[in-house]
């Protein structure tokens, strides 16, 4: 699945933490180069521009907030962020600074890698991965979504939810930014409300592809589109 072309930049200074992940990350084939300060890495990725960066928060120097807004001026570089803070949850995948995902600490190994993978994936489709990305079918003008060239019944509410959650694979969206998102047509709309959408997307994708798990919950945060087959009991 990966290879030593897909370069990881690490910025994290903690060494400990840096070291793990490095380990694990070349271990699943990637190759890694780790920073422990902020300062130079804007540089850096517009000089040595890596396939994905994992950014900690919290840097001596420039911190990792910064660096994002930096490098969104210029890169779309995928960038997972890294935090011990909770509360940043909204800013850091917030469209306005870029960031296309994040992880809190502490976190697994194994789930880093897991979601370096998606990443890679999709920048790296494989010859097995390609049909699936086209399972789906949106037609923004007639308002439809198909699964397997299936219609999916859809509300107005519901196609706004799916089409953005297919626009981009992997990216964890808060509730926060669905709701947003949704207001525009649901001027009631509370997180309640997109909680029962997704229950009921999840459903009417079940009729179509009972096999397949289709939208993620990421438990405390949001929901991300990932296609997968459910796993057997």
């Amino acid at each position: 699945m990966s290879d030593k072309s897909f370069h990881i930049l690490i910025v994290e200074d903690e060494i400990k933490i840096a070291e793990i992940l490095s380990d694990y990350l070349s271990q699943a084939g990637f190759s890694v180069s780790h920073k422990n300060s902020g300062d130079g890495v804007v540089a850096l990725v517009k000089n040595t521009p890596p396939d994905l960066i994992l950014l900690d928060v919290m840097l001596p120097g420039m911190d990792g907030l910064e660096i994002c807004k930096e490098v969104r001026k210029f890169s779309a570089v995928p960038i997972i962020m890294i935090s011990a803070r909770v509360e940043e949850l909204d800013r850091l995948l917030g469209l306005e600074l870029g960031a296309d995902d994040y992880i809190c600490k502490p976190f697994s190994p194994r789930e880093v890698v897991a979601r370096v993978k998606i990443v890679y994936r999709r920048q790296r489709p494989t010859q097995v991965e390609e049909p699936q990305t086209k399972l789906f079918s949106v037609d923004e003008e007639q308002g439809r979504i198909t699964l397997k060239n299936i219609p999916i019944d859809l509300t107005r509410t519901e196609f706004r939810l799916l089409s953005l959650l297919i626009s981009r694979p992997g990216r964890i969206f808060t509730r926060d930014q669905l709701l947003d998102f949704c207001a525009q047509l649901d001027q009631q709309a509370t997180d309640r409300v997109i909680d029962s959408h997704i229950k009921n997307l999840r459903k009417k994708l079940a009729r179509i592809a009972p096999e397949l798990e289709v939208i993620h919950a990421v438990y405390g945060v949001g929901y991300r589109f990932e296609i997968s087959e459910k796993e057997n009991n």
